[in-house]
């Protein structure tokens, strides 16, 4: 058949296929994305809004956390008041990045926690997951959602205790990689705050000393990474209580010669 032929019949199923899907007010495209129930399927294909950094420390008497409040859409710092630490029974879960996906995951915990209680042996039973059930839980889901193509995207810090009643700090990624460790830190912290916990951080520091130490950790953050605000939360985990603070401003200066020097010799900021 000639070439001309061959292109009306082509173009004359694409007109038959468009009359029928607008008769039925459903499009082609959209058609492709229902599923055999008729509902459409929807996953986080990429990351929308997005937190940052989320820092961990182990120190005599408990485990802290630090995080910043910003949610970021895309470049632009949308929202302030993300709060992206929480407590789930005595364990404490900060989360980085898709914060929708980690409001998801902290629904799934909540979730359990309640479950549990509700077929305990008794109202009163105390009883509930320790950290470390926890984040080997988290292990399993999160790799459960990546093998299905619908990743989590997050980056997971649990903090708390084990059953032996010793602390507990740990680490889960997106794709259910996990490790535990005395520091740890999720997004550009894992860059910029890890090497100075790691300088400074000792089996014996007080509360005190850790939470100078993060916050110190966190205002680093603020100068260097674009998607970090210096409005933070601290969490702490101990034997007898689970804190999370209300956010605060931490004290920030510019002064630093490299922030004040000019650029290349030139003045002004060095922009065209």
């Amino acid at each position: 058949m000639p070439i001309t032929v061959l292109a009306k019949v082509f173009l004359s199923i694409l007109l038959l296929n468009f009359i029928s899907s607008s008769a039925s007010n459903t499009s082609p495209m959209s058609s492709l994305s229902m599923s055999a129930g008729g509902a459409a399927r929807e996953r986080t294909t990429r990351p929308i809004v997005t937190g940052t950094s989320v820092l961990g420390i182990k120190y005599d008497g408990g485990v802290m956390l630090a995080a910043d409040t910003l949610a970021s859409y895309g470049t632009m710092a949308k929202y302030k008041d993300a709060r992206r630490l929480v407590k789930v029974d005595n364990t404490l879960i900060g989360g980085g990045g898709e914060y929708s996906d980690f409001q998801s995951v902290v629904d799934i915990l909540k979730q359990n926690a309640l479950e549990d209680k509700c077929t305990s042996d008794s109202l009163y039973d105390e009883t509930s997951s320790n950290a470390k059930e926890v984040w080997n839980y988290l292990r399993a889901v999160m790799y459960n959602r990546r093998n299905k193509m619908n990743p989590l995207w997050n980056d997971l810090v649990v903090a708390g205790y084990d059953a032996n009643g010793e602390t507990f700090l740990g680490w889960v990624d997106k794709i259910g990689t996990t490790f535990e460790d005395s520091i740890v830190a999720t997004g550009f912290g894992s860059y910029l705050a890890i090497p100075l916990l790691r300088e400074k951080h000792r089996p014996d520091l007080n509360e005190g000393e850790a939470r100078a130490l993060l916050e110190d950790c966190m205002r680093v953050l603020f100068y260097r990474d674009c998607r970090a605000l210096n409005r933070i939360q601290i969490a702490k985990v101990t034997p007898t209580e689970t804190l999370i603070s209300d956010p605060f401003e931490i004290e920030t200066s510019w002064d630093s010669a490299s922030f004040v020097a000019p650029v290349a010799d030139l003045e002004g900021d060095g922009g065209w």
